[in-house]
């Protein structure tokens, strides 16, 4: 059941900020221990390598590569060397991304077009360069990564990230399109959308900018939102990132799964 033997796995941003598991550290050993070989690509090769350590100590199969993945010749070389290593690529991941504040208004135009590189460009880039390659093999599978912000108005928080939901959204409707054109060809393009999630980036970041260095409160208001009472964490996401690239869901494509404990039901 959700076996990934014999598949080679490229997943972006494959390490996490700090301690503990994002979504690309535990989506990446999640996928190694079910059987893939996973070409683990994160801008920190440090962070890359951490992961990749947990899955060898796992007896799984990895290797590691830097880039920065809002370059196109970058992304090109990418998965250039994940195809020279494993000499082919079965699924893809694009997992990098975050948010940046600020509304219409106040978002400075370079760090608006910063978030659509950020999050969008990059999934962009990475299908773009991926494609080819699952064309060849006659089969692919690719899952993007949202986020909750892109489907709904967030009101709760009281902030505005407009670049992020903006990009987010157009995550979606990225998989959507490029699932369309790819369909009759093999290749089945998803995305995952996570919602409120207990990650690293919480304390190593979130904390830090929006939470006066009060992780602590931090933690409690965003379980509070949620319905089910707490945040999901990375495996939450890796669970449903695994589903989607495997063969079970062979026959689904251009849709999502919505990883958030109910709270788009409670969003306007």
């Amino acid at each position: 059941m959700l076996s990934l033997t014999g598949k080679v796995a490229l997943v972006t941003g494959a390490g996490s900020i700090g301690p503990g598991w994002g979504n690309g550290k535990a989506t990446a050993t999640l996928l190694a221990r079910q059987g893939a070989k996973v070409f683990l690509v994160d801008i920190n090769p440090a962070a890359a390598q951490e992961t990749q350590s947990v899955i060898e100590s796992e007896g799984g199969t990895s290797a590691t590569h830097s880039c920065d993945v809002m370059q196109a010749a970058d992304v090109a070389e990418m998965v250039q060397a994940c195809v020279d290593r494993f000499k082919r690529l079965d699924i893809l991941v694009n997992n990098v991304g975050g948010s940046a504040p600020g509304d219409a208004v106040a978002m400075a135009e370079e760090i608006w077009d910063r978030q659509i590189d950020y999050n969008l460009k990059t999934a962009f880039l990475g299908c773009k360069y991926a494609i080819p390659v699952m064309l060849e093999q006659g089969k692919g599978a690719i899952v993007n990564i949202a986020s909750v912000a892109g489907m709904r108005n967030d009101w709760h928080s009281g902030r505005s990230h407009v670049g992020y939901s903006a990009s987010k959204a157009g995550v979606i409707q990225l998989s959507r399109s490029t699932a369309g054109t790819y369909a009759k060809k093999g290749i089945r393009v998803n995305t995952v959308v996570p919602g409120l999630m207990h990650t690293p980036l919480v304390e190593a970041r979130l904390a830090k900018t929006v939470a006066g260095n009060d992780a602590q409160k931090l933690i409690d208001a965003r379980n509070a939102v949620v319905p089910m009472g707490h945040m999901g964490t990375g495996w939450d996401v890796a669970h449903a990132v695994l589903f989607l690239a495997s063969d079970e869901a062979g026959y689904i494509t251009g849709t999502e799964i919505i990883v958030d404990g109910g709270l788009t039901t409670f969003m306007p």
